[in-house]
């Protein structure tokens, strides 16, 4: 970098925190996790593992293309089947049209018309909340 000398320090001093403590707040969070019992754990796998299975189910029912995920809480899809190709508009649209948003997985490309008919949907909340995003999602194919 090159700039003036009070710009260059503040951008070091940013850097020298990001690179030695990127996740320094969520420690306390894991912290407080590994202090949790088996049985914690043991519940939770199998609860994410319905949610995601409600989500993919219900994505597939509005006719989605859907890649169940193995470790993540997002279930990506395929939006072409549905006749779109535009991640961004799509997702710009769904919560007007069903109440439900996704994010446009184009973001997280290099080559952004990569990722363009990719969208996907977070399932970490409670179910009730999956459930009722899977009745609204069915109005899509209509």
């Amino acid at each position: 970098m090159t700039a003036d000398g009070p710009l260059v320090s503040a951008v070091r001093t940013a850097k020298q925190y990001l690179t030695y403590v990127a996740s320094g707040p969520f420690q306390y969070a894991v912290a407080e996790a590994l202090r949790l019992p088996d049985a914690y754990f043991d519940a939770f796998r199998p609860d994410m593992r319905a949610k995601r299975d409600l989500l993919a189910g219900g994505l597939e029912k509005a006719g989605f293309k859907v890649f169940r995920p193995a470790g993540t809480y997002f279930v990506t899809t395929d939006i072409r089947p549905l006749g779109e190709t535009d991640g961004f508009a799509f997702c710009r649209g769904l919560p007007e049209h069903c109440g439900v948003v996704a994010i446009p997985n184009t973001v997280f490309y290099d080559h952004r018309e990569a990722g363009a008919p990719f969208v996907r949907f977070a399932f970490c909340q409670q179910t009730a909340v999956w459930e009722e995003a899977a009745s609204r999602l069915k109005t899509l194919g209509a």
